[in-house]
């Protein structure tokens, strides 16, 4: 992996984890947070959503909504645990 693939991934997990943080928590979850939200849930989309066989395309924007829709699973289970 390159340094250039590497700040692509961190940005688009960043960008990923604060919208997801937005939608689900109303606020941003910090730099770091955010960044590891959005790459875990792009992870977990990147597993989840062709076993449902959802695909959304290639680029930059779909890779952002995948990740971000993973994020956003990915939050709600963890809200939901804390809860219980």
């Amino acid at each position: 992996m390159t340094l250039e693939s590497l700040l692509v991934f961190l940005i688009i997990g960043g960008i990923a984890g604060f919208l997801a943080g937005l939608i689900v928590k109303g606020r941003g979850l910090g730099l770091i947070g955010n960044i590891v939200v959005g790459i875990l849930g792009a992870f977990l989309a990147g597993w989840l959503l062709p076993q449902l066989g959802i695909a959304l395309g290639s680029g930059i924007v779909a890779a952002i909504i995948n990740a971000m829709i993973g994020a956003i699973i990915l939050l709600v289970i963890v809200m939901a645990i804390r809860k219980a």
